[in-house]
């Protein structure tokens, strides 16, 4: 481990000890999350005991979930599903390819991203409930579906939907998560939703146990989960940019020899 890996460990490992770090979180979606970077991260989760989710690109993404499945993914998110079919696509993928006592200690889960998907919450709750999927409740998409940016996803509105969401979740006694945009100023949000059915929250990096938002946890843990992400990307960039320069010396030698080559040419 580099002195980043070894700073993120010790992160994830005091958030799970004292700030309700539960997983850290992937995408194959709208991140690109790449084989290698996702090995590492799947490193990092086990040594400090955290589980780990992983968005997929599609809701039939037969070939994310196979891989999902090969690197011991915990939690699978589908995204963009608008409709209670989409939805049944999703579940028949899942089971295709992961055995039922596999899915016992799993959690499957959809974004609940546009408000296309929002005006049919209800029948999406019986089609969830049926297929043994929870809910992702994905507010910044959610705002930019609506027209609206960023600030828009602690207002009293986006607090409305969340709620009917939550209620949708607790009467069909699926899981709901919430994300997108989180942060200390999302607390009072995500602890009336609580009051309803919240069971985990999730910034870009960290999935937490939403009983933090009630016990006085949850601000100190984002800071963690933000400092984590920066140590994240940090190294990300400095992988790849070593990658990028490994041959560096040697293309130099290479273009002074061609050129020497071409100046050697007769004209």
């Amino acid at each position: 481990m580099n002195a980043y890996e070894k700073r993120m460990l010790a992160i994830l490992t005091k958030g799970r000890e004292s700030y309700g770090f539960v997983a850290v979180k992937a995408e194959f979606e709208a991140e690109g999350t790449r084989s290698d970077e996702f090995l590492r991260l799947l490193e990092l989760a086990r040594r400090a005991g955290l589980k780990v989710a992983l968005k997929i690109g599609g809701c039939e993404a037969v070939r994310d979930l196979i891989e999902a499945r090969q690197y011991g993914v915990d939690f699978i998110i589908a995204p963009m599903v608008e409709t209670p079919y989409a939805l049944s696509k999703f579940i028949a993928a899942k089971d295709k390819v992961f055995p039922k006592d596999e899915q016992a200690d799993m959690s499957f889960l959809f974004n609940v991203e546009t408000h296309a998907t929002f005006t049919t919450i209800e029948t999406l709750g019986e089609v969830a409930q049926a297929g043994n999927v929870g809910f992702v409740f994905g507010r910044v998409d959610f705002a930019g579906s609506l027209g609206h940016d960023r600030s828009f996803v602690n207002s009293d509105e986006m607090a409305g939907y969340v709620n009917q969401v939550a209620e949708v979740a607790a009467a069909r006694g699926v899981e709901l998560v919430v994300g997108g945009g989180v942060a200390p100023t999302s607390i009072p949000l995500l602890s009336d939703a609580r009051d309803r059915r919240l069971d985990r929250f999730e910034t870009r990096k960290v999935v937490f146990d939403a009983a933090v938002v009630k016990d006085g946890r949850a601000e100190a843990g984002m800071d963690l989960a933000i400092e984590f992400e920066l140590l994240w990307l940090q190294n990300k960039r400095d992988f790849y940019r070593g990658i990028a320069e490994e041959d560096a010396t040697r293309i130099a030698m290479m273009e002074a020899r061609a050129a020497g080559l071409k100046a050697s040419e007769p004209a």
